[in-house]
């Protein structure tokens, strides 16, 4: 097994970590920011709920101020900026308690990630010296402007142009940009524009700034509490200085920046299901039909226990992640002047996880807030019920930071460019095991603890990947990106891969330790049921790479490496219930 500090980007499909880091590991300063940003949405943001999602005045910026006095805008911002230059995980707990409330953990996550990030990772020291401390505490709002009408996921098909003026002083910036999170009231845009119509760059743009026009407000499904509009840029003058980053590389910045835009979304994602847990399991102890708590029937109960499940999955892939990525980036230094580059970098190592941390997370919220919805039957439809504002706020996460789709088409592209370019031993292993299953040798003994039977389907699962992957490489070569429903399949391999492995790491080192019984039995009900879903996204792989015999034989292959084992599942889910119904809340 390979240490934490040495598991590349994408090495979990040919390695295992010995030790991921997991919620139970959280530091002490860790533990305390959390405390502190739980705090802050349950007394603050949650206690105005209601006034946010009118959009009240000067509510978002009050609540953003309070954000800044606790420390809560500026968590990877350097000292010496106003920032507390603590590490990611602790922007994960940050993220995850304002997850709670999605209109309000939007505002504050354009403005303390992408808003505030491309300045702090990519400014000049004059840059970051003149914006950084204002946004630190709130007094500048940020916002960060990617999209726009013909560019969304395509972001570089972006038309907003930016011309040099003669004396070369000054960009004139001109374009529409859309779906701007905080447009409505930001100070301070992170705008993209091609430099004469070629050069992707980026620009610091103040509102004030002559010509900086913001669109009214768009009528959304849900977040209706957040600002979200367009930005018009009509022939706006920019100080040549607010160049950010260099001409013609903004694509470094928005790819990197989206990379842990989507690890932190995984984690609000969590908080958002935990929340709806709370509201699910409290309801069903209290409704009452044909003579009992609705908690007490065994349908509600699963329906408890799988919202527990995919919550507790997404937790651990989250931080799973953040630990790797916080072990990566340990010995930088903000002094050292390649410091936002080697902290570019160990984020970058790590963008095929961030992306499936942004789907698992967002996935299992619109699935827990579905469930939680049904639980409350009618009174879920009804607006004075907070599932019904948490179900249709979750909707977008699905989009947020490039859409659930691209994510997954990115996972893989990712991992088969890695392996490309050399710095993921993915096809050695391929031309190894290929040969190995197709002569029927399939080690499948368990492995050592109390979930040796789940690691070794984990083991399973990953050679599922790796032939699904192998064969449609061999099958389609360079062309394999244009085949994007095979790419899917791959995605969706890879995604119940991962978290499956996450889950069952977290649990044996809690196990070793004595506890986590209701963390085995998450760990347990997911990881089966993922290898029944892996065995279906595998034989659309299959038959899209092979006919005939050979198909015949990648089957028979497919079926001995998804084969179920025995699982009392009925009564592994009545328990997590029961442990979720005693406490009132997601437990692990």
């Amino acid at each position: 097994m390979a240490d934490l500090s040495t598991l590349a980007g994408g090495a979990f499909l040919i390695e295992r970590s010995a030790d991921p880091f997991t919620p139970e590991d959280f530091t002490e300063e860790q533990r305390q920011a959390m405390a502190t940003a739980e705090r802050f949405v349950t007394e603050e943001v949650l206690a105005v709920a209601e006034r946010y999602e009118e959009k009240e005045a000067g509510l978002a910026r009050e609540l953003l101020s309070k954000c800044g006095e606790l420390g809560l805008l500026s968590i990877l911002t350097p000292e010496k900026y106003g920032g507390l230059e603590l590490d990611l995980t602790s922007q994960l707990v940050v993220a995850e308690a304002m997850g709670r409330y999605e209109s309000f953990s939007v505002t504050y996550g354009a403005h303390s990630g992408i808003g505030t990030l491309p300045l702090a990772f990519f400014g000049t020291d004059s840059q970051k010296e003149k914006y950084l401390p204002t946004m630190a505490t709130g007094e500048r709002m940020a916002a960060y402007c990617l999209s726009e009408p013909q560019a969304g996921s395509d972001a570089l098909a972006a038309r907003t142009k930016a011309t040099l003026t003669e004396d070369g002083k000054h960009f004139i910036l001109s374009g529409q940009k859309m779906w701007i999170s905080n447009g409505g009231w930001a100070d301070i845009y992170t705008v993209f524009a091609k430099v004469d119509g070629e050069k992707f760059t980026a620009f610091l743009v103040e509102r004030g700034f002559e010509g900086v026009r913001p669109g009214a407000e768009e009528r959304k499904m849900g977040i209706h509490g957040s600002s979200t509009t367009a930005l018009y840029l009509d022939d706006v003058k920019v100080p040549a200085d607010n160049v950010l980053g260099e001409i013609g590389r903004g694509h470094i910045i928005a790819f990197n920046i989206l990379n842990l835009g989507r690890l932190k979304l995984g984690a609000s994602c969590v908080g958002g299901a935990k929340e709806v847990l709370v509201q699910s399991i409290a309801y069903a102890k209290e409704r009452k039909a044909f003579g009992k708590a609705i908690a007490e029937f065994g349908a509600i109960q699963q329906k408890l226990a799988d919202m527990a499940i995919q919550t507790y999955v997404s937790e651990s892939v989250a931080y799973r992640i953040g630990g790797l990525i916080d072990q990566k980036l340990a010995a930088v230094s903000w002094d050292d002047p390649e410091a936002s580059k080697k902290v570019l970098a160990g984020i970058e190592e790590y963008a095929i996880e961030c992306a499936i941390a942004k789907v698992i997370g967002s996935e299992a919220l619109d699935f827990v807030a579905d469930e939680g919805v049904q639980i409350h039957g009618g009174y879920g439809f009804h607006h004075d019920y907070a599932v019904e504002r948490a179900y249709r706020d979750s909707r977008i996460n699905r989009i947020f930071e490039g859409t659930n789709e691209i994510n997954r088409l990115l996972s893989v592209g990712m991992l088969l460019k890695r392996a490309a370019h050399g710095r993921l031993a993915l096809m050695p292993a391929v031309m190894q095991l290929i040969p190995q299953l197709s002569a029927g040798e399939i080690e499948t003994r368990p492995l050592e603890g109390p979930l040796g039977v789940e690691l070794e389907m984990a083991e399973r699962a990953k050679k599922v990947a790796l032939l699904s992957a192998g064969l449609a490489y061999q099958r389609f070569g360079q062309d394999l990106e244009q085949e994007q429903e095979v790419n899917m399949a791959i995605a969706d391999i890879l995604l119940l891969t991962y978290g499956a492995e996450s889950a069952l790491l977290r649990a044996d080192k809690l196990a070793k330790k004595g506890k986590g019984a209701q963390a085995m039995a998450m760990a347990r009900v997911y990881t089966h049921d993922a290898l029944a879903k892996i065995a279906f996204h595998a034989s659309t792989v299959l038959g899209a790479c092979a006919d005939g015999a050979k198909l015949e034989q990648y089957f028979a292959v497919l079926g001995r490496l998804t084969r179920a084992l025995p699982m009392a599942s009925v009564a592994v889910r009545r328990e997590i219930a029961g442990r979720l119904l005693a406490a009132g809340k997601y437990v692990v």
